[in-house]
């Protein structure tokens, strides 16, 4: 493709993607296809010679469209947002065709140093600790998801429990500890499967009414694993769970892990880049005893995948546990030791020019901007709660301070409550017009909203608010209906059982006869006269 072709069907992409997010609401937010279907739609074997670009096109709208799930339709509030912009989209594009293979400061500086001065002014923008900037002991860079942030932080983790052996002889079976609680996300358990500790190696930490981990808990499970000969490595702290959006609490766990010399990791993935918001941050409150912090500026900070934003306050640990300089990647500037290669701060060699889109992304939008997105999520999902709490349908389920709210709806007594709510869930979801998603809470299933894509309105807020109830409404008298029918046909059956019972019979006691006195026989006793009926 020559630059002058690539100019004019670059310009056909653009207005196509701009067409698409004008038009996204007009389609249902779930894909309705069927398992094989979209491969179906494809040949067999791939071109052998080129096509049309406008071919191509077609095919776009034709297989790949109706094969997709919308998530930035304004209908979306499943999961978490995935949050995407035009200027992430034109960044990402421009960084697409740079090509750019940042793996080194020598192989492009400005790759290297426009994330590392963007990962600066977000420790400012989020209120995060000095410590996490390059100016000091630590510094951040952006990752390809806090999944695996959440290994690179164990990594470094081990590293500096074990003073490095690790790097050399792997990890000893069966002897290091992870702290999580019930809420906490599934990648730390998979990431301490990948760095060789395995599951067993993971504590759970029971959780308060909030569903926060209990520090009590935390510190009593420390002490009884170092008893026991174990060695504490990390302890991952969540800032907004994902299951119901609870925040652990950071100044009460950060002391004890400084005490007992523990790695204190929050993943942030979610709630973090609220504190954008400088009224948010409360909910954050000691993230200054953080030794490492991951967020996802791809879920709820207007820049699309991949872009995870992870610091560590000491980068020491961090690149002891991962840097690897063969031959072939020595240069004069990293042997001076005055740049930074970000390649011995991920797991690949490899990495995009990710920073570029949220370069891109902050300034057009400032920070300002930034804030009245987070802000309006916010609001929704509180205006949204009030609803929910003036009606006698549904509960708010969990405490909710950001833009996650859990639902229970009430169903009526003999109804499988988790069947009903999974049904309206399904319900919801196959009508088009909004997707959610469900989680549970102490065994019982709940309707997770998340509010945060960046078309999403306060009357498509109202709309999602008018199906949730259209749609109980519906089904709860249907439930309801065949609970009623389910009972008394029970108790029709239960009827029809004791009539089809025999009396149960009836038996005379005789009294018993107390032993007369012996006669004599001549005189006709009782005793002979016994004897005389049997033998007759």
């Amino acid at each position: 493709m020559t630059p002058e072709q690539f100019r004019a069907h670059g310009h056909e992409v653009v207005d196509w993607v701009a067409d698409h997010l004008g038009r996204v609401e007009s389609l249902p937010v779930r894909s309705q296809v069927s398992p094989g279907d979209v491969r179906a739609l494809l040949p067999a074997s791939a071109p052998e010679q080129g096509e049309a670009f406008a071919d191509v096109l077609a095919d776009l709208e034709r297989v790949v469209v109706p094969g997709l799930t919308h998530w930035q339709h304004p209908g979306f509030f499943g999961y978490f947002p995935a949050n995407t912009s035009g200027p992430s989209v034109l960044g990402d594009l421009v960084s697409s065709a740079l090509g750019v293979q940042g793996m080194s400061w020598v192989t492009s500086p400005a790759c290297t140093e426009l994330e590392q001065h963007v990962m600066d002014w977000f420790v400012e923008l989020l209120g995060l600790p000095e410590a996490f900037t390059h100016a000091s002991t630590g510094g951040g860079v952006v990752q390809d998801s806090s999944s695996g942030a959440n290994l690179v932080a164990l990594l470094a983790a081990l590293h500096r429990a074990t003073g490095g052996s690790t790097v050399r002889s792997g990890v000893e079976p069966g002897a290091m500890t992870v702290y999580v609680s019930a809420q906490t996300h599934s990648s730390m358990e998979k990431a301490a499967r990948v760095a060789g500790l395995g599951s067993d190696a993971v504590r759970v930490v029971p959780v308060d009414g909030d569903f926060a981990m209990r520090p009590d808990e935390l510190a009593r499970r420390i002490d009884s694993d170092v008893a026991r000969g174990f060695t504490p490595v990390l302890v991952c702290a969540t800032a907004g769970t994902t299951s119901t959006g609870a925040f652990d609490p950071l100044a009460a766990l950060g002391p004890i892990c400084r005490d007992r010399g523990v790695w204190l990791h929050v993943d942030a993935a979610w709630g973090g880049v609220s504190a954008v918001a400088p009224e948010l941050r409360p909910l954050q409150e000691g993230v200054e005893w953080a030794d490492s912090y991951t967020t996802d500026a791809h879920k709820w900070l207007l820049t699309g995948f991949d872009a995870t934003l992870f610091w560590v306050a000491d980068r020491a640990a961090l690149t002891g546990a991962l840097a690897i300089l063969p031959e072939y990647l020595r240069n004069a500037a990293t042997d001076s030791g005055a740049v930074v290669d970000y390649r011995d701060w991920q797991i690949e060699l490899g990495r995009r020019f990710r920073a570029l889109k949220l370069w891109f992304v902050v300034r057009w939008y400032g920070a300002e901007g930034l804030r009245e997105h987070v802000r309006g999520a916010v609001a929704l999902a509180q205006e949204l709660a009030g609803w929910v709490g003036a009606d006698d349908r549904f509960d708010v389920v969990a405490p909710h301070p950001l833009s996650l709210l859990c639902l229970k709806p009430r169903w009526a007594r003999g109804v499988d409550a988790d069947v009903a709510t999974m049904t309206l869930l399904e319900r919801l979801n196959d009508g088009g017009e909004v997707f959610l998603t469900h989680t549970t809470i102490s065994g019982e299933a709940v309707l997770r909203v998340a509010l945060g894509a960046p078309a999403t309105e306060r009357r498509h807020v109202e709309r999602l608010w008018a199906l949730l109830r259209e749609n109980h409404d519906w089904l709860a008298t249907d439930f309801a209906e065949a609970a009623a029918t389910a009972e008394t046909a029970a108790a029709e059956a239960r009827a029809a059982r004791e009539a089809q019972t025999p009396d149960p019979v009836e038996f005379t006691t005789v009294p018993e006869v107390e032993n007369a006195p012996r006669e004599d026989p001549r005189d006709g006793s009782a005793e002979d006269s016994r004897e005389d009926s049997a033998l007759e």
